[in-house]
């Protein structure tokens, strides 16, 4: 499958998208969002494929929303129609049965941090910045940003990036928690196909379980979450997997697992 906004390539387990529109600093456009849902799908079809991630090059990840498409938008239903578009891009990352890393170089604005909050880990280069910058421009994060940040860094932190609208650095950002890996200038690629590598070894009914069990958990009580965890637990201890994980478990011999 061609695109226009993003390049593919698998790289052992990992399945690498790039955003790839260098002219606009990436500004991720409507186009670009459908054809990270289109890209994504792929991945998860292709069982060689144990988590995906998203980059957008050396020098920056994303600019931010494309805002000759949001000058566009000008009623309540404008808004609607195109924000709906952000929220199902979102959404499709967090379902997806596979993990989702954001690999970030440079700056990480806006709609490029939203788009990174709905990927499951964000692993950043030192020279990274973050920011939502809303504020600056009289609008209001539409993309997830009031809601994903704070669940991610804490209410107070979240405030001060989205009252602020200024740029945070890398360190700043993994000392609040916002980014989960830090590594040198260039490395964060390499960082990220190196979980993906972890994630290889572990058996992926059990990594998509986990991963609808903290997404799905995180909206709930938590008697409602302990609820709905019980429910995929007792789920997977019937699988294939599950035999063969404590069977390699009790033999000492790596697992071999099918997703199963």
């Amino acid at each position: 499958m061609s695109y226009e906004t993003i390049t593919v390539a698998q790289d052992g387990p990992a399945y690498i998208i790039n955003l790839n529109r260098p002219d606009k600093r990436n500004a991720i456009s409507v186009r670009m969002m459908h054809e990270l849902q289109a890209a994504m799908k792929v991945a998860e079809a292709e069982a060689s494929v144990r988590g995906i991630i998203i980059t957008g090059g050396p020098a920056f990840f994303a600019a931010g929303a494309d805002l000759n498409e949001a000058l566009q938008v000008k009623t309540a239903a404008q808004g609607t129609e195109y924000f709906k578009h952000w929220h199902q891009l979102n959404a499709s990352i967090e379902e997806l049965a596979k993990p989702v890393i954001a690999g970030i170089e440079g700056f990480c604005i806006t709609g490029g941090l939203e788009l990174a909050l709905a990927c499951d880990l964000r692993v950043a280069a030192e020279g990274s910045t973050f920011a939502i910058t809303s504020a600056r421009i009289g609008t209001v994060a539409g993309a997830g940003g009031t809601q994903r940040l704070p669940r991610i860094v804490g209410t107070a932190h979240a405030l001060e990036i989205l009252f602020s609208a200024d740029p945070i650095d890398a360190k700043e950002a993994y000392r609040m928690g916002l980014i989960n890996r830090l590594t040198p200038k260039g490395g964060a690629l390499d960082a990220a196909k190196a979980l993906v590598g972890i994630y290889a070894q572990r058996a992926p009914l059990s990594l998509a379980l986990v991963k609808r069990a903290v997404h799905r958990g995180m909206q709930m009580d938590l008697a409602s979450g302990i609820e709905f965890e019980t429910f995929l637990v007792t789920t997977i201890y019937g699988t294939d997997d599950k035999q063969e994980g404590i069977s390699a478990f009790l033999e000492k011999r790596p697992a071999r697992f099918k997703g199963k």
